[in-house]
């Protein structure tokens, strides 16, 4: 499969590069514009443009999260290059980067941390949620210097514009959307508005509201839960399991927000409050009720959240602009067992960074900022496998920037104190970490950049690594943790090309990162309390891979500009001592798809090859391959300047039985099946 993957992803590379394009090119002499790359500001304080990003990052707009409509983080990014997600059914997937996840992967809302539980179990939902998102923002390798620890392996930043940084034109702007899908009867809506309440002396004041519903059954599979090498391991007969749907998989959430700044001519300063609702079942997680019956698990998640954000771009000493964020949340989810509490979970925690940039001073410019946290977690009940502990974190860190003609130079660095501590078992742990990274980037052209960057972080153990103690029922294993861990250090070098010549654009990223003290929950062979138990190890590892993808105009027909896109990526990583393998790592995988886009209509259709990962560690089993075949055709009644569109979308076409090896439960929770589903949106 190995090898199928591969080939079938050169050849959509070679149907998407220049023996398709040069019909477009004579016909259209369309080339793509530097000018029209979005503007990344996730992984550094000085913005760059996508081509010109030494680290590898990549944005999705509004107009591309409107093509995909998921219930989580995790599956809305699951088909970026390099990402992948630990699917834990539908409400709760977190995504995983490179294939790290966990406390090393950050997801961000606007800048700030989520501030929920979901990273420390992986059924555990993320609470930002994709409906109300305009835009995110994924940093793929290390952005420890400038979000902490938690960003050791990647970031992914939501923007949902709660808080306005512009008046809309007209004094009013916003949309509404609503779907229904077939193969778990979902049904969602979902909306927000800005207003332009009047003038507040020389500023504008801008009223934002959104609000979300969402309502899903058992979601359809196309056979057994079950996988036939778990069941073969179990010898459990085919007759005693359930045909065609993932039991307990259903969902309902709900949650909204109001915001308000003011906008004047040099900057904004807005809050903003947000309360986000859920109930979701956690597939395959069962208890034994008193009376020996079989119990579901679900999870009740509860947040309320408000922020504060602003931005005054003047003059202040060497500084040109200052950027504030502040967040505070109160979250508590509570796992029902039989519909009785089994475990309850609380964070109440806040966290904030301030960021300066400097102003140029001939080819030299700068930014540093400072960022510090709270967090108040506490585990309570017949799970509670991490005791209650405090977490005070403080950071400051510095940007260091030359340019001059096609180079750039760019310096990193960040310190970083924590201290965390569990007073009920009477132990306290303090780290002082320091990154640093050094980046060069070459542009020898107006179409082509190359990019290096060296880096050396390090990352501080998680509560849930050094105190870890009970069993985990999400995971099946009674976990340990070590109080005597030190601090996980990463030394890599990443580089990146983009490229555009004519109507063919080609970005790809290498990475080689090796750890001293990598952190993982490891089997030791014993038993506790009829789970197998797991400890948190420090061992030298080495990741590396790589992502691709091109892209190109092929030609055009009618009315239609037909367009081609072919991804790759892979993971490779094992332990330095034995050679085994690091558990849940992605397989190869590659995603070729074409679109037509007219004024009126647009087709796309996509091919998902995953390989069968085979390189695995002790308590996993093998994955097979798959093959997922995606549709998907939106009609735009009233054009492009209209913002009313209706979208039939075909997820899994064939049916194809289909797992995440990056998954806890991948042997008992396939992917969903085939899956239609209807989309009405408007936009003004």
């Amino acid at each position: 499969m190995f090898k199928k993957v591969l080939l079938l992803t050169v050849a959509g590379v070679v149907a998407s590069c220049p023996f398709g394009a040069m019909a477009q090119e004579e016909e259209h002499e369309h080339e793509h514009e530097h000018s029209d790359d979005e503007i990344i500001v996730t992984g550094s304080p000085i913005a760059h443009p996508e081509h010109e990003s030494i680290i590898a990052a990549s944005v999705l707009t509004k107009e591309d999260l409107a093509k995909r409509g998921e219930s989580s983080i995790g599956e809305l990014l699951r088909r970026e290059p390099g990402v992948s997600s630990t699917f834990f059914g539908p409400a709760a997937s977190r995504p995983v980067i490179r294939g790290l996840s966990g406390d090393r992967v950050s997801v961000l809302d606007a800048g700030i941390g989520a501030i929920d539980a979901s990273s420390v179990s992986d059924d555990h939902a993320v609470a930002v949620e994709p409906a109300t998102a305009e835009r995110v923002e994924i940093v793929r390798g290390a952005a420890t210097l400038y979000y902490g620890s938690s960003a050791a392996g990647g970031v992914v930043n939501v923007f949902d514009g709660r808080i306005p940084n512009k008046a809309p034109e007209g004094g009013i702007a916003g949309g509404l959307r609503a779907s229904l899908g077939s193969g778990d009867d979902s049904v969602e809506a979902a909306g927000g508005v800005d207003i332009n309440l009047g003038s507040v002396g020389a500023a504008d004041l801008v009223f934002h509201g959104d609000g979300f519903a969402r309502n899903t059954d058992d979601y359809e599979i196309p056979r057994f839960a079950i996988s036939e090498a778990q069941r073969a391991l179990d010898g459990v007969a085919v007759s005693d399991e359930t045909l065609g749907v993932v039991e307990n998989s259903d969902l309902e959430s709900k949650g909204g927000s109001i915001g308000g700044s003011l906008i004047f001519e040099n900057g904004f300063f807005g809050v903003s409050g947000k309360i986000t609702r859920s109930n979701y079942g956690v597939p395959g997680a069962v208890e034994e009720g008193p009376g020996g019956e079989i119990e579901t698990v679900r999870i009740e998640l509860e947040q309320e959240r408000f922020d504060l954000m602003g931005e005054l771009n003047n003059d202040f000493l060497i500084f040109e602009t200052t950027k504030i964020r502040i967040g505070y949340a109160d979250y508590v989810h509570r796992e029902l067992e039989g519909g009785a509490i089994g475990t309850t979970f609380k964070n109440e925690g806040y966290e904030g960074r301030i960021e300066f940039i400097e102003k140029t001073f001939g080819k030299f410019r700068g930014a540093s900022g400072l960022q510090f946290k709270h967090r108040d977690f506490e585990a309570i009940g017949d799970e509670a496998f991490t005791p209650p502990n405090i977490t005070d974190q403080f950071g400051v860190f510095t940007m260091r920037e030359y340019e001059t003609g096609n180079f750039h130079i760019q310096l990193g660095g960040r310190y970083e104190h924590t201290s965390i501590e569990a007073r009920s078992i009477g132990l306290e742990r303090e780290f002082d970490a320091f990154s640093v990274s050094a980046g060069f980037g070459v542009e020898p052209s107006e179409n082509l950049f190359f990019g290096v960057n060296l880096l050396r972080t390090e990352r501080t153990p998680a509560p849930e690594e050094l105190f870890s103690d009970g069993a985990h029922l999400a995971t099946n294993a009674f976990e340990l943790g070590d109080p005597s861990l030190g601090k996980e250090i990463a030394r890599g070098v990443e580089t990146s090309l983009h490229s555009e010549f004519g109507s063919v654009s080609l970005r790809l990223n290498g990475f080689y990162t090796d750890y001293k003290n990598f952190i993982a929950l490891t089997p030791n062979g014993g038993e506790e309390d009829g789970l197998p138990i797991f400890t948190f190890v420090a061992n030298d590892v080495v990741f590396k891979g790589f992502e691709a993808l091109a892209e190109a105009d092929l030609f055009s027909v009618a009315a239609f500009d037909v367009t081609g896109s072919a991804q790759l990526d892979y993971v490779r990583a094992k332990f330095k001592d034995d050679g085994g393998d690091v558990p849940r790592i992605p397989p190869l995988r590659s995603i070729i798809g074409m679109e037509a886009t007219s004024p009126h209509i647009d087709l796309r259709g996509e091919v998902e090859l995953a390989g069968a990962q085979n390189n695995i560690s002790a308590f996993e089993l093998p994955t097979d391959s798959y093959v997922l075949v995606n549709f998907a055709a939106t009609w735009r009644p009233g054009g492009e300047d209209h913002g009313l569109s209706v979208q039939l979308r075909a997820d899994n076409v064939t049916d194809e039985d289909a797992r995440l090896h990056t998954s806890f439960l991948k042997e008992t929770t396939p992917l969903p099946g085939r899956n239609i589903k209807l989309t009405l949106r408007g936009v003004f």
